[in-house]
């Protein structure tokens, strides 16, 4: 009887609820865990949460369906199946094209470096962080409005084709002459590529975000889109107030100091600096906090 109380142990009760683990099954688990948290937190911060949340919805209503043998609506879904498979793609193209960049965004060999490390990783030089700092600050003394595109690890060509090619050094003079009022380049943004503004009127995207304050004009929500579908750092100089704004990562701070533009420039300066801290609340000036 012992023996048979043993072997049943053993088959049946240790090898259903005690199963061997390795360590390829621990590293299997983290992995799947990181990914499925990842997907979750792409999804959360982009339109396709309320995409996904219809998708869901469809899925009670089919699963509804089930429990109640509603075998019509079960043979439409199941017919249709592969026609919602295609639409997902076509809906979420958008969402997947962006989470693809910033995948491509992450350089896992960045610290290996055999040669000069800054100047290799180094995107454009103090020289130019001055000039644009001190560009947009006296065009706000002026009311000059200005959108100037800071560009990053993606690369924006498709929004260069829709300006004029410049290709010249950037400097505070260039920059105050071009968007100088009543001049044929003041109209829309300029993008810089490490040392060079590559071109000017340029359109970028308008951010379709409905929460977003209706006090903000063209420009901030030129800069705002741009900044949601892309890694750039976006400038913006109010032609009403004067007030410099910056806007990353789909969030915008307004009325920043030049110490505070100047730091953010420079926290993307190099590939593998920390450009990911983009805090809402610093870099306001004083008088908007009292």
């Amino acid at each position: 009887m012992q023996r048979w109380v043993t072997l049943f142990f053993d088959k049946y009760i240790h090898e259903s609820y005690f199963p061997s683990v390795g360590i390829t099954d621990i590293v299997e688990i983290l992995i799947i865990a990181v990914v499925v948290y990842e997907i979750m937190l792409w999804i959360k911060n982009t339109k396709a949460w309320m995409l996904l949340r219809g998708m869901l919805m469809l899925g009670f209503f089919i699963l509804f369906a089930a429990i109640f043998q509603m075998h019509t609506i079960l043979f439409l879904a199941k017919e249709s199946i592969n026609v919602l498979a295609i639409a997902a793609v076509v809906v979420f193209q958008p969402e997947l094209r962006r989470a693809l960049e910033k995948l491509g965004e992450k350089n896992l060999l960045s610290n290996i470096n055999l040669f000069d490390k800054n100047k290799e990783n180094q995107r454009f030089s103090d020289e130019t962080v001055n000039g644009i700092v001190k560009a947009c600050f006296d065009m706000g003394r002026v009311k000059t409005g200005a959108l100037i595109v800071v560009e990053q690890a993606i690369h924006l060509t498709e929004y260069e084709k829709t300006g004029i090619e410049l290709d010249c050094k950037v400097s505070p003079q260039v920059l105050i002459n071009i968007f100088e009022h009543n001049t044929p380049l003041h109209d829309g943004a300029v993008i810089i590529r490490g040392n060079r503004i590559t071109s000017a009127t340029c359109y970028l995207p308008l951010s379709d975000n409905m929460q977003i304050s209706k006090d903000f004009g063209t420009r901030h929500r030129a800069a705002l889109g741009m900044s949601e579908v892309c890694d750039a750092l976006v400038i913006v100089v109010s032609e009403e107030t004067g007030q410099v704004s910056v806007a990353m990562g789909g969030q915008l701070v307004r009325g920043v100091t030049p110490d505070y533009l100047g730091t953010r420039l420079c926290q993307i300066q190099y590939r593998n600096g920390d450009s990911k801290k983009f805090s809402l609340r610093k870099g306001r000036r004083k008088d908007e906090d009292a």
